[in-house]
C-alpha cells in the first residue's frame, strides 16, 4: 500500500511517522506534499518518506491519500485532485469541521472518504481519534484507518453526527487537562510549594488517575469515593469544586466546544 500526505504539519506528519513505526507501510511508499516545501522535505528527512512534486502526483500514485491540511484548505485541494485520483483511491481527512458531505460534493462521484477527529496527543503516542465513513466508504477502508490512525492511541468509529462531541470531550479535551494541570500547580505554589515540585505533582496525578480510570474496572465515581472519607481533605476541596460550579464549568466547556464545531461544519 502507498501513503500520500497532502499537508506536513504536525498532526500528519505523526499519523505518517506512527504508520512506519508500526510497519503498516514502508517509508519508500509514502509520498508528501505541502504548500511549504521545506516542511515537507523536513518531514522526509525525518521519516524516510518522498517528497511529492506536487498535490497532483500524490493524488495519483497513492492507494490512500491524508488530508492533513487547515480546513479552510480542504475543498480547494479536493478540486485540484480530483481529476487525478484513481477510483480505488481511498481519502482520510483530520479536518476540523469539514462535513464529509461537502468533501464528496467537491471529489468525483464514488470516492469512498474517511472523515476523523484526532487530538493532539497523538503528537506523542497517546491520541483517542473518532472516526466516521463517507457514504462511498467500505469496511475495508474504516479498517485501514483504523490502523493507520491506531498507530498513534485508541481510535473509535462513530455516526458523523457524533464527530461534534467527539471534538468536545478529546478533541478540545486537551486543552481543558492543561488549564486544570495549570490552576492546580499554580494553587500549589500559593499554598508553599515551588513551581517545579507543583507541577511536577499536579501533572503526575492527572497522569496516575488517568491510569487508574483506564485499568481498574470501577468508574470513576467509585474512585473517586474510595479516596474521599466523611471530614477529610478531599471531601473538603471536592465540595470546594462543586461550590465554585466545576462540574457546570466542564459541561459548558464541553458543550460549547461541540456547538462550535456543528457551526463549523455548517459553514463549511
Amino acid at each position: 500500500m502507498k501513503i500520500g500526505l497532502i499537508g506536513c504539519g504536525r498532526m500528519g506528519g505523526a499519523l505518517i511517522e506512527g504508520a512506519i513505526t508500526a510497519g503498516l507501510v514502508a517509508s519508500s511508499d509514502v509520498l508528501l506534499s505541502s504548500r511549504s516545501k521545506e516542511s515537507a522535505q523536513t518531514l522526509a528527512d525525518k521519516c524516510g518518506a518522498v517528497v511529492a512534486e506536487n498535490n497532483s502526483q500524490v493524488a495519483r500514485e497513492s492507494d490512500l491519500v491524508l488530508l492533513g491540511c487547515k480546513p479552510y484548505q480542504i475543498i480547494d485541494i479536493l478540486n485540484e485532485i480530483s481529476a487525478e485520483l484513481p477510483g480505488d483511491t481511498c481519502l482520510v481527512s483530520v479536518a476540523a469541521g469539514i462535513t464529509l458531505q461537502s468533501m464528496e460534493g467537491a471529489s468525483p462521484e464514488g470516492t469512498r472518504i474517511i472523515r476523523a477527529m484526532p487530538n493532539t496527543p497523538s503528537l506523542i503516542g497517546m491520541g483517542a481519534t473518532g472516526i466516521s465513513k463517507g457514504s462511498h466508504a467500505t469496511d475495508a477502508d474504516i479498517a485501514i484507518a483504523q490502523k493507520l490512525l491506531g498507530s498513534v492511541g485508541i481510535v473509535l468509529e462513530t455516526r458523523e453526527d457524533q464527530l461534534d462531541a467527539v471534538t468536545g470531550v478529546s478533541g478540545s479535551g486537551p486543552a481543558y487537562v492543561y488549564t486544570f494541570i495549570e490552576e492546580l500547580a499554580a494553587q500549589g505554589v500559593k499554598e508553599g510549594l515551588d513551581a517545579d515540585d507543583a507541577l511536577q505533582l499536579a501533572t503526575q496525578t492527572v497522569i496516575g488517575a488517568a491510569r487508574m480510570v483506564e485499568q481498574s474496572p470501577m468508574s470513576p465515581a467509585e474512585l473517586r469515593n474510595q479516596v474521599t472519607s466523611p471530614g477529610g481533605t478531599t471531601l473538603a476541596g471536592l465540595k470546594a469544586l462543586t461550590d465554585s460550579g466545576f462540574e457546570k464549568s466542564v459541561a459548558t466547556g464541553v458543550a460549547a466546544a461541540a456547538a462550535r464545531s456543528r457551526e463549523i461544519a455548517a459553514e463549511s
